[in-house]
C-alpha cells in the first residue's frame, strides 16, 4: 500500500492573539490561501495529484508557528531538504502568515515538522 499523503500548513499562532488578534476567519483564510498556492504551484507533481483524487478523504494537518521568526525559519529548513512549499504573504500588509507544503507522504517530511503543535 502506498504512504499516505498529507498536506500539511502551518500557521502563525501570534495573528490570532494580542496585539494582532486577528478574527479566526482571516487566519483560517490565509491557511487556505497558502494550501492552494502549495497545490496550483506543484500541481503537475504526481503526489499532488493523486492527494486532489482523494477528494473528500484528503488529509490536512494545520500546524503552528509561534511567529514570524518562527514560520521564517521553517521555511529556510524546508529550502534547505528541498522540500516544496509556499510561504503566504498577506498584502498590502506584506506579512508572512503562514506556509503549506505540496501534498506529500507523511515519511517524508513530519521530521522536519514534529517540533510544532497543532493549531489551537
Amino acid at each position: 500500500m502506498a504512504a499516505a499523503l498529507v498536506q500539511y500548513v502551518v500557521l502563525r499562532g501570534d495573528l490570532a492573539r494580542p496585539p494582532r488578534s486577528w478574527p479566526l476567519g482571516a487566519v483560517v483564510a490565509q491557511g487556505c490561501h497558502a494550501a492552494l498556492a502549495a497545490a496550483h504551484a506543484y500541481r503537475e507533481h504526481p503526489d499532488t495529484g493523486a492527494y486532489l483524487e482523494l477528494g473528500g478523504a484528503m488529509r490536512t494537518v494545520v500546524l503552528e508557528a509561534p511567529d514570524e521568526a518562527a514560520l521564517a525559519a521553517l521555511a529556510q529548513t524546508l529550502r534547505q531538504h528541498r522540500i516544496d512549499h509556499r510561504v503566504w504573504t498577506e498584502h498590502p500588509e506584506d506579512i508572512p502568515t503562514c506556509l503549506a507544503l505540496r501534498p506529500y507522504p507523511k515519511d517524508q517530511v513530519h521530521q522536519h515538522l514534529k517540533g510544532l503543535k497543532l493549531l489551537k
